[in-house]
């Protein structure tokens, strides 16, 4: 693996806030919970199709108390578009009762708290620290732990490793928007199957080219 050097590290993301100098999650939400719930609903589901079903969520549950009054059976009947919806419609009710016992219905800012929550693992807690504390944190989904390694931007193969390996590496001026940036390059450039090279800004300087 051939590792992207501090130059071209920072000549790459030049060029994405160049073309993107606010980007944002992709996932709709309207609180700091709503966030939370739609980052636990998007596992293994694209954030379109969780969009589609929070959008009419959100206009009645967007507090936990609320989420609570809804039940399973009327939770589920927004989410069944969801893969998994079944664990899901769990865990968000969970969430949310452990918000409301241990949090004052309250999403917590620290990362170790976040985690207590039923379904929210490191991934979802960085990323409510990120987007809504504005924390530095690097969120590694499956864009993230594909592309990092492929471009040279990151070493590792887990996404403990690769968050490791990007959180040293990264210059602290792109750090707050970095996991944006990599995402959205993995998901609409570097895609999986048929990667864009002929469109991509970066592959003048891509280590997979190389």
């Amino acid at each position: 693996m051939t590792l992207l050097s501090k130059q071209e590290m920072i000549e790459i993301f030049r060029r994405w806030r160049d073309a993107n100098p606010a980007p944002v999650s992709e996932l709709e939400y309207v609180n700091p919970f709503t966030l939370l719930v739609a980052v636990v609903l998007s596992a293994q589901t694209t954030d379109k199709g969780v969009n589609k079903a929070t959008g009419p969520l959100f206009k009645v549950a967007d507090t936990p108390q609320k989420m609570l009054a809804l039940g399973e059976e009327g939770l589920i009947s927004y989410i069944k578009t969801i893969g998994l919806y079944k664990n899901k419609a769990k865990h968000v009710l969970g969430l949310s009762q452990k918000l409301i016992d241990d949090f004052g219905g309250e999403v917590p800012g620290n990362r170790e708290a976040l985690m207590t929550l039923p379904g929210v693992g490191r991934k979802t807690a960085n990323v409510v620290l990120n987007v809504i504390f504005h924390e530095p944190t690097m969120p590694v989904d499956t864009h993230l732990l594909r592309v990092a390694p492929k471009i040279g931007l990151a070493e590792g193969n887990t996404p403990e490793t690769v968050e490791k390996s990007l959180l040293e590496r990264i210059p602290a001026e792109f750090l707050h928007d970095a996991h944006h940036w990599i995402l959205l390059h993995g998901r609409y450039v570097c895609t999986a199957r048929a990667p864009k090279c002929e469109e991509c800004i970066i592959s003048d300087l891509c280590k997979h080219n190389s």
